[in-house]
């Protein structure tokens, strides 16, 4: 078992060779330490810039063995890591961070929201949904138009379909194949906004600046930093992620994802336990960025400061977008970052840029 601080020089391993791996490793290696990652395909954007990367699935008792060896501690870059792997690992000698606790709550819908529920954290209004009956006692409880939603899986609007109207439910229940679901309340919101946020493992917490995000077909589109909010919105903002990161005894950062109403006041759409598209802003516009945060948060040190050091529009480059980047790099407001992906395929996400202007503006 790890000793923390883990000093430079020590491995930390990944599950995920995507671009939050990649821009995780990248991190990690300014820090001094080694990567490996653990992903089931070859030549993965975040295997070229670690140390090592081993190819094999989540769920492979062989590769799992391979990476605890040689690694001090080990995280992961999406929160659809089988629970089987986390326990593999465990079992092995090694801590997984952030826990188990953290991906059984962000892997179902039902059990997220049931979790912020338990802990007073306010949400829309939520039934779980098993069978079309229950669909239909759900849609004459919570009314339509209502949000469903699978349980499991599912991001940048994948497996949803909205109810508009009650003779609607079993159709909508076909369009996500009849997976278990959960029906949520829509949620009327002047914007949407999201709060980064970290904790050691010493329970220290640090929240960065709150975003402002548009979205797009369900995909991010753009995130605007620091986000002009009231010290009333934003004292909200960081005691609902202060209260979700220590009910999890959560390590690592987190994005936790919020609707504004008219009246100020703050619902949790979802969090993820992992860094946020949310966050790439705090790249350039942060003395600390949110992956060199997680990356401390997982080694044991210290948290870094979160203060801003200019006002940040994010923005996804999607599919072909990517191909403008001799034009982008040609601005010299703008900081780009490529994931290293191959085929452009629309809807894909390639890259985002970071376009910079003075706090004040």
């Amino acid at each position: 078992m790890s000793t923390f601080p883990l000093p430079p020089g020590s491995t930390i391993g990944i599950l995920g060779g995507g671009q939050l791996g990649r821009m995780l490793a990248l991190a990690a290696a300014r820090l001094g330490f080694d990567v490996v990652i653990l992903d089931p395909e070859e030549n993965s954007p975040a295997g070229r810039v670690a140390a090592r990367q081993i190819v094999g699935a989540y769920d492979d008792r062989w590769s799992l063995k391979r990476l605890a060896e040689v690694c001090d501690v080990v995280t992961y870059e999406f929160e659809n890591v089988p629970a089987a792997t986390v326990a593999e690992l465990t079992a092995q000698g090694v801590l997984v961070a952030p826990g188990a606790k953290a991906l059984a709550a962000a892997q179902d819908r039902v059990v997220e929201k049931t979790f912020l529920a338990e802990i007073g954290v306010p949400t829309v209004a939520f039934a779980a949904v098993e069978t079309a009956d229950d669909l239909a006692a759900a849609v004459a409880r919570i009314g339509a138009p209502s949000l469903l939603k699978t349980r499991r899986e599912g991001y940048d609007g994948k497996g949803q379909a909205w109810v508009q109207r009650p003779a609607d439910a079993p159709a909508s229940f076909d369009r996500i194949g009849q997976r278990p679901a959960i029906l949520e309340a829509p949620a009327d919101f002047v914007r949407e906004l999201s709060v980064i946020a970290a904790r050691g493992r010493d329970g220290e917490i640090a929240c960065y600046p709150l975003s402002d995000n548009h979205h797009e077909g369900g995909v991010l589109r753009r995130t605007s930093a620091p986000a002009k909010v009231s010290s009333a919105t934003r004292d909200q903002a960081e005691a609902i992620a202060a209260r979700i990161l220590t009910a999890l005894e959560y390590v690592g950062v987190i994005g936790v994802e919020l609707f504004e109403l008219a009246g100020g006041k703050l619902l949790v759409n979802e969090f993820a336990p992992r860094v946020h598209n949310t966050g790439h802003w705090t790249q350039d516009g942060c003395e600390v960025d949110q992956f060199e945060q997680h990356i401390r948060a997982v080694a044991g040190w210290p948290l870094g400061p979160t203060a801003p050091r200019a006002h940040v529009e994010m923005t996804n480059l999607l599919g072909l977008e990517v191909d403008a980047w001799a034009k982008l790099a040609a601005e010299p407001e703008t900081r780009i970052h490529l994931y290293g992906k191959g085929e452009a395929r629309p809807g894909r996400k390639m890259g985002h840029v970071n376009r910079l202007r003075g706090l004040k503006d």
